[in-house]
C-alpha cells in the first residue's frame, strides 16, 4: 500500500487537512499520516472546515515528526506544506522515495472575526484539495 506523510510545523492545520483530504478522497488505498516538528494544539477552525467537508477529528492528537522516525516508519512520498517564509523551518522525513512541497498559508496566522477565519481556512483547504486532486492523478497515471 502506498504511504504519504504529510508534515509541517505545528501539525496543527495544513498538514491535518491534507492528511484527511487524502485519506477521503483515496477511499482508504492509501495510507496517510501527518506530522509536525511542534506538534500543537488542533486549530479549531481547521476542524469546523472538515466538518464542512463531513469529517470530524474533534479530539485527534497532532504526532511528532521525530516520534514518528524513531518508530521506523517509511513513506513513498513526504509532502512539506509549510508556506515559504517557514519553509525552511518544516522537517525533512528521511528515508522517503518521493519529497514534494506544497506551500499554503497557515490558518493560525488569519486575523478577523471567527467567521472570517474560517472563510480564509476553508480557502486554504479548497487550495490543499486541489493539490490532493492532483497528486491523485499523477499517481494514477504513472500507475502507483
Amino acid at each position: 500500500m502506498l504511504k504519504v506523510l504529510f508534515v509541517c510545523v505545528h501539525n496543527s492545520a495544513r498538514s491535518q487537512m491534507a492528511e484527511e483530504l487524502l485519506r477521503l478522497k483515496s477511499n482508504g488505498k492509501i495510507q496517510v499520516e501527518s506530522a509536525g516538528l511542534e506538534p500543537g494544539s488542533l486549530n479549531p477552525f481547521v476542524i469546523k472546515a472538515l466538518r464542512t467537508i463531513g469529517v470530524d477529528i474533534t479530539g485527534k492528537e497532532t504526532k511528532s515528526v521525530f516520534d514518528l522516525y524513531k518508530s521506523g516508519a517509511r513513506f513513498h512520498y513526504v509532502v512539506t506544506v509549510c508556506d515559504e517564509s517557514n519553509s525552511e523551518r518544516c522537517p525533512i522525513f528521511p528515508g522517503a522515495l518521493q519529497y514534494l512541497h506544497w506551500s499554503f498559508t497557515d490558518p493560525s496566522s488569519f486575523t478577523g472575526s471567527d467567521e472570517q477565519k474560517l472563510e480564509q481556512t476553508c480557502s486554504v483547504m479548497q487550495q490543499i484539495e486541489a493539490n490532493v486532486n492532483e497528486f491523485l492523478d499523477k499517481i494514477i497515471n504513472v500507475g502507483e
